[in-house]
């Protein structure tokens, strides 16, 4: 149960049974979880450097369980803190990779070829597919697909994950509702390839075999065009951004769940903290692909959980609970 906090199997049934039974040292433990003195000691370790015992002043020379109220809010408040963190940096790497790469276009162009409207760009996808040797990582923003867009690639995408290409897909979470994107994702998923999604992620960008990428010369329309990139400078920080971006996905197929602590969505918490900087409700929704109706629902649906009257009032109380 305890292994979704990133504990091991036998860490957590040794963190049981501490609770369970506070007084047992390392061999009666050892005999209630079928384990020997040295599996126990290294649950211990690990236990401990999750802050989850600590030395017991009733049994000198012992260890007790922190209770799980204590325990286990401490280490989610610090996935917390850690997630929280892990997102500023993605939106900073975010601003700062759309700067690099509209300064190299504009200063270097002898190191990125533009390619002008969705048939050359479609083209040159087609052309990298087909001569991927070890993995092809896409980014691919928005609520909804075209069926005709992700139709257009099915066939280089099969025929690249039969060479063994690896194909790594980034989506937002709002594309689970959409029945054509789904549809394609599964059949991804069922030919070798993984599909993850957040609620926001990095503009549109597809990177090959981490020697080449396309990238949008507009993000605000990418069917414009594209950039196709080169250099292994800029292709090092696409390639962070997106690693960056991954990390903090969650796999198609997996259910997220609210924060047990308070209630939000990945998509709530993260409409907060847009709407805390100041963005407005079209914009938020802009950036989670939600429209400004649903932004409206969530934030009504959030008020009444914190019991506001007012979105200020939310905010100040989002605020003292910790939940900005």
């Amino acid at each position: 149960m305890l292994e979704t906090l990133g504990l091991t199997t036998t860490a957590s049934a040794v963190y049981q049974a501490m609770l369970d039974h506070p007084g047992h040292g390392i061999d009666q433990l050892a005999v209630i979880c079928d384990l020997n003195s040295g599996q126990i000691h290294d649950c211990l370790d690990e236990l401990a450097q999750l802050m989850l015992i600590r030395a017991s002043n009733e049994h000198p020379g012992q260890m007790r369980a922190v209770t799980p109220e204590i325990g286990l809010s401490d280490m989610l408040a610090r996935q917390e803190a850690e997630l929280a963190a892990r997102q500023a940096q993605l939106a900073a790497s975010r601003a700062a990779v759309t700067r690099l790469v509209a300064e190299r276009a504009d200063t270097h162009p002898a190191h990125g070829e533009r390619l002008l409207g969705m048939d050359a760009i479609q083209s040159r996808l087609d052309l990298l597919g087909r001569t991927a040797t070890t993995e092809v990582l896409g980014v691919h923003p928005g609520a909804t697909h075209r069926p005709e867009d992700l139709a257009a690639g099915r066939t280089a995408d099969a025929e690249a994950m039969a060479r063994g290409v690896t194909l790594k897909v980034l989506y937002q979470d709002a594309t689970r509702n959409c029945p054509h994107t789904t549809t394609f994702a599964h059949w991804l998923l069922s030919n070798g390839g993984e599909v993850r999604t957040a609620p926001a992620i990095p503009q549109r960008l597809v990177i090959v075999d981490r020697t080449q990428a396309l990238v949008p010369i507009d993000p605000a329309d990418s069917r414009k065009g594209a950039l196709h990139v080169t250099e292994p400078g800029l292709l090092g920080a696409l390639v962070a951004l997106f690693e960056q971006a991954w990390a903090t996905a969650v796999p198609l197929g997996a259910t997220r769940t609210d924060d047990p602590k308070t209630g939000l969505t990945d998509t709530e918490r993260e409409l907060l903290r847009l709407l805390g900087s100041g963005m407005t409700d079209e914009t938020a929704g802009q950036r989670l692909s939600l429209s400004t109706r649903t932004v409206r629902r969530h934030m009504a649906a959030i008020m009444e959980r914190l019991n506001a009257s007012s979105r200020f009032e939310a905010g100040i109380k989002a605020a003292q609970k910790g939940w900005l």
